[in-house]
């Protein structure tokens, strides 16, 4: 017998209605190698687009006297985020363990020139900063090992405080004085865990302060000390300096505890927490150990997606308003 003698019935359920069906039944199996596929050509789509410029350089200072809740990794994902989309971006390592730099893959051996040499040894930024082979829109300046008896050393120097500020000042200067060199949209600064002359540098430097809270009990305590500082060195050293964004990292769904402090975080700051939250992903924690952020290690992972639209929100807070010029 032959298929076309086959009965209507026969032919039906062999067929299941025919290619068409066929084919809608496995495409719309959804898997999670299909999922992370879909989101890795959806972050590699959003690429394309160019993020809107702020009317001057954002210096954000990402700051968090706690260890372990996710400045570094919040730093550069944030910084290669805007970079992808078009922004020129300096990320300053303040972090005598040189994380950000190793994520970014910038030399950051013993000797090599770094923002200690900025500190203490008086150069320019433009003498030791670096750009990164991910794109030549994103540029950092090292963290060496020199960096750890930094705070020691800094106490005898005269303006200790102001010595970032007055060379990112001078950088910033610099480049709009040069007609070939294209000005900085954003300079994000990463601070040790610690409150002391390293990141009062950093917060004297700074126009605004980035807060990242990991969704953990913990991570409340000493928040307060961190916002007192602020308030001092706005107080004494830098009136202009705000905190302007908090982000919830390290988020896990499955626990009551992570919502729990997401919202008592957003009780207390309000809009100035992000409405994008970064959850607990191991791409994010691996990407570094290949000299990579999570933005180029694994694009479609849930830490990628978080990042991305955290820094989207970001550069849509700050975009230049309708009859501003964006430098």
């Amino acid at each position: 017998m032959t298929e076309s003698e086959l009965p209507a019935a026969d032919v039906s359920r062999e067929t299941g209605g025919g290619p068409s069906e066929a084919v809608s039944r496995e495409t719309t199996f959804d898997t999670p190698i299909m999922r992370e596929a879909a989101q890795a050509v959806h972050v590699m789509n959003v690429r394309q687009e160019q993020w809107p410029r702020p009317a001057t350089t954002r210096i954000l200072t990402v700051a968090n006297q706690k260890g372990g809740v996710g400045k570094t990794t919040t730093t550069v994902n944030i910084a290669a985020a805007l970079a992808l989309h078009g922004l020129r971006v300096l990320v300053i390592d303040l972090d005598p363990q040189g994380n950000a730099s190793t994520a970014l893959g910038i030399d950051h051996t013993t000797g090599t020139p770094s923002i200690y040499d900025v500190l203490l040894g008086g150069d320019s930024l433009a003498d030791v900063a670096a750009t990164t082979e991910m794109t030549p829109t994103l540029t950092c300046v090292p963290a060496t090992l020199d960096l750890a008896g930094a705070d020691i050393e800094l106490t005898s120097q005269v303006a200790r405080e102001y010595r970032l500020q007055r060379a990112v000042t001078a950088h910033l200067e610099a480049l709009a004085a040069d007609p070939d060199a294209a000005p900085l949209d954003y300079v994000l600064i990463d601070c040790p865990p610690s409150l002391g002359l390293l990141t009062l540098n950093a917060l004297v430097a700074g126009r605004e302060v980035l807060i990242p809270i990991q969704c953990e009990y913990y991570a409340l305590e000493g928040l307060a000390q961190l916002l007192n500082t602020v308030e001092l060195v706005k107080s004494h050293l830098n009136p202009t300096l705000a905190v302007s964004t908090v982000l919830l990292t390290m988020y896990d769904s499955r626990t009551r505890l992570a919502d729990q402090v997401a919202d008592e975080v957003r009780n207390h700051f309000g809009e100035l927490v992000l409405s994008s939250v970064i959850p607990r992903n191991v791409r994010v924690s691996e990407a570094p150990g290949f000299g990579q952020t999570v933005m180029t290690y694994d694009a479609g992972s849930r830490g990628a997606i978080g990042y991305l639209e955290a820094a989207r929100e970001l550069a849509e807070r700050g975009k230049a308003e309708p009859g501003e010029n964006a430098q």
